[in-house]
């Protein structure tokens, strides 16, 4: 998969070379062209330098065959402008932006852009948003028995029931977000394309969840 990468600081550069070791094409794209040394001798991908909004720029950065983009440049601003470019001009599936003001975190969500706050865990948690984005943990209580994992529909499931993919993956639902909105749903939810879903699961299920949710029905086996 191609991968376009926002930002060439700290986390924009680890990002950069762990997908690249991991086998995927990236390009990276700065303002400032020195940002680039972060990445190394032995990074092969591209180095765009220019704004990471700009059509030319991105274009440039092979953004019309990306699989997923990566915002995380040091302005927030910039970073969910380039995001809603890459998810709504170009399509790119898999988009997810860092910010700083945890508080905006909801606005970008209800634009359905995953986005990252807390820096210690932050280029694992890209990663993890960027190449497996149907399935990704958010949050885990004291005991860390219990995780709450936001689901993306696949097209197996959607204009299926919410009762089917709670039997089948063992989970149970939180919470809906549909077109923005949240909503508490019920056994009798139809699916549609482009829902999330907020499961609470155990440990001991985690797999069965990401396996039910990526096959379809039947996945379990």
């Amino acid at each position: 998969m191609h991968v376009v990468v926002m930002g060439c600081g700290r986390v924009g550069s680890a990002i950069a070379r762990r997908l690249e070791q991991v086998g995927h094409s990236v390009a990276v794209i700065d303002q400032d062209p020195e940002a680039f040394r972060r990445l190394g001798p032995d990074f092969g991908g591209r180095q765009v330098t220019g704004l990471g909004f700009d059509r030319q720029t991105l274009l440039d950065a092979g953004i019309d065959t990306a699989g997923a983009f990566a915002a995380v440049s040091s302005g927030d601003n910039s970073n969910i402008i380039s995001a809603r470019v890459a998810r709504e001009t170009f399509g790119v599936q898999h988009v997810v932006a860092r910010i700083y003001d945890s508080k905006r975190a909801e606005v970008y969500e209800r634009m359905g852009i995953p986005s990252v706050a807390t820096v210690p865990w932050t280029v694992n948690r890209l990663l993890r948003e960027l190449l497996s984005v149907k399935v990704s943990e958010l949050w885990r209580e004291p005991t860390g028995t219990v995780v709450l994992i936001r689901v993306t529909v696949t097209e197996p499931w959607v204009g299926r029931k919410l009762a089917e993919l709670e039997a089948a993956t063992g989970a149970r639902a939180s919470w809906l977000t549909r077109f923005g909105d949240a909503m508490l749903p019920t056994a009798t939810t139809v699916l549609q394309d482009g829902d999330q879903l907020v499961v609470a699961a155990t440990d001991d299920i985690t797999d069965t969840v990401h396996r039910v949710v990526e096959r379809g029905p039947g996945g379990q086996h």
